[in-house]
């Protein structure tokens, strides 16, 4: 399931110019912020409230952790990298810094959007119920 903020990120990638951070300073609050939204839709459909989720503010790590203890498995870089997105308040710098040179690689930031994107979408395709008619 491609959402509006992952097709936006998609769009923002091919944007920034090598060697100009700030160029790409739009695809990482976009993807940053999609990531973060996946683990809510996640958090949300395994019963969360949204209030929770609300107080938590934009702590990634804390979004992860409660996903992990639902069903959410990734890969051992992806779980650094979010807890290191976390660590470093990477949302509220892209958004309020965004010339800020301690940043994730885009690479690195793509992959866990990516990993983060399939595996919560599976984890809510296979909860839904089955549409197929009983015979």
């Amino acid at each position: 399931m491609l959402t509006p903020h992952r097709q936006a990120a998609d769009a923002l990638l091919g944007v920034g110019r090598r060697g100009d951070p700030i160029t790409r300073a739009p695809y990482r609050f976009v993807a940053i912020h999609a990531i973060e939204l996946y683990l809510d839709a996640l958090l949300l459909a395994t019963g969360r409230e949204a209030v929770d989720l609300r107080r938590m503010h934009h702590d990634i790590a804390s979004r992860t952790q409660l996903a992990i203890s639902t069903r959410l498995i990734l890969r051992k870089r992806t779980m650094a990298h979010l807890m290191a997105l976390s660590e470093r308040r990477e949302y509220l710098t892209t958004r309020y810094d965004p010339v800020a040179t301690e940043t994730t690689e885009l690479n690195r930031l793509t992959a866990t959007l990516a990993e983060v994107a399939e595996k919560v979408t599976a984890i809510i395709e296979d909860a839904k119920p089955s549409s197929r008619l009983d015979q």
